[in-house]
């Protein structure tokens, strides 16, 4: 089973990459497969590829429920 992760963008690079956190964890991700990226946007990652944009309600939902389900500790919901 594979799992894609809501993650809010913190910097945005060059080459159509950004810099994501979830918790504190900043990784770089491609946004080649998503237009219109902004800082401070949600987007659904997965081996290193930005999805697609989420709203940002429905991805403090999503978190809290993964923090519920113990798969990230609650603190990583706090954008």
């Amino acid at each position: 089973m594979c799992l894609a992760v809501p993650a809010r963008v913190v910097e945005l690079l060059d080459d159509d990459r950004a810099t994501v956190s979830l918790g504190g964890v900043k990784v770089a991700c491609s946004l080649s497969l998503v237009e219109g990226v902004e800082v401070g946007d949600y987007v659904i990652v997965h081996v290193g590829y930005a999805l697609n944009k989420l709203d940002p309600a429905e991805a403090e939902r999503t978190l809290a429920l993964l923090a519920e389900a113990g798969a990230i500790s609650s603190t990583e919901t706090v954008a």
